[in-house]
């Protein structure tokens, strides 16, 4: 028999619809209010009984069919995966995995510093695109070598946050320390050819592609946290996934 879950969706929130039901869906597996093997209620049935789109519920179905989660046979329908083969990252910031990992002082010199108004940055945060944000362009070396160049945008909560705290601590720091702590992001990886200020301050080669991560945070109710868009040395910085079988 289908279990139908206490799915409980925000419209007022920013966090996108399909991913308030994919980490619903998920936390139900995580907890075993389904068990693997247990049939998932069909993708129609569960766009009316909570009042959302097909293309909404099928993206959410998705994600948990990309992390194993679920399992989709034609002819037998959608079921609890028997393996769980992901665990969710824990939200962290670069100047927060050198000091974990025990490389050489991690160091951030701040290159910008100023309120702007940017609709991209805005729009992923879920505001209006006049909002103003407090732009932030940092770069981050461990030691003497330069590792990153990060620009964040932050939205008017955080704008009185000054250059004299990110140089001294990491950004995530910089918000736990307000009581402020990202639990939910939509984040994006890939790769390209740096710009020139990237490469010279990067000191790249001009055949050196870079890393890069865009990433849209928010609190647990909701709240937009930041937007990063960030570029990282390549050939020194590496993705681990935790593979996890049960």
């Amino acid at each position: 028999m289908v279990k139908q879950l206490d799915v409980r969706i925000d419209r007022g929130s920013p966090v996108p619809l399909y991913h308030q039901l994919a980490e619903q869906l998920s936390h139900a597996i995580a907890t075993g209010a389904l068990q693997p093997g247990d049939p998932f209620e069909n993708e129609i049935a569960l766009a009316d009984r909570l009042g959302l789109s097909r293309p909404t519920v099928r993206r959410a179905i998705h994600e948990l069919v990309a992390q194993g989660l679920l399992l989709r046979r034609r002819g037998l329908g959608t079921t609890v995966a028997n393996r769980q083969i992901h665990r969710r990252a824990e939200l962290t910031s670069l100047f927060d995995d050198l000091k974990r990992e025990g490389a050489s002082a991690p160091s951030t010199t701040v290159l910008v510093h100023e309120i702007v108004e940017d609709e991209r940055a805005a729009t992923a945060m879920g505001l209006p695109p006049e909002t103003p944000l407090l732009s932030v362009v940092r770069l981050r070396k461990a030691g003497d070598l330069p590792l990153a160049v990060m620009h964040n945008w932050l939205p008017p909560a955080y704008s009185d946050i000054t250059r004299e705290e990110l140089e001294k601590d990491g950004l995530y720091a910089v918000l736990r320390e307000r009581g402020v702590r990202p639990v939910v992001a939509h984040q994006t990886i890939g790769a390209r050819n740096p710009t020139p200020a990237e490469r010279r301050h990067l000191e790249l080669r001009p055949s050196q592609p870079v890393l890069t991560m865009t990433r849209s945070a928010f609190d647990a109710v909701g709240n937009p946290v930041e937007y990063g868009d960030h570029c990282y040395r390549a050939q020194d910085y590496t993705i681990e996934v935790m593979i996890d079988q049960r």
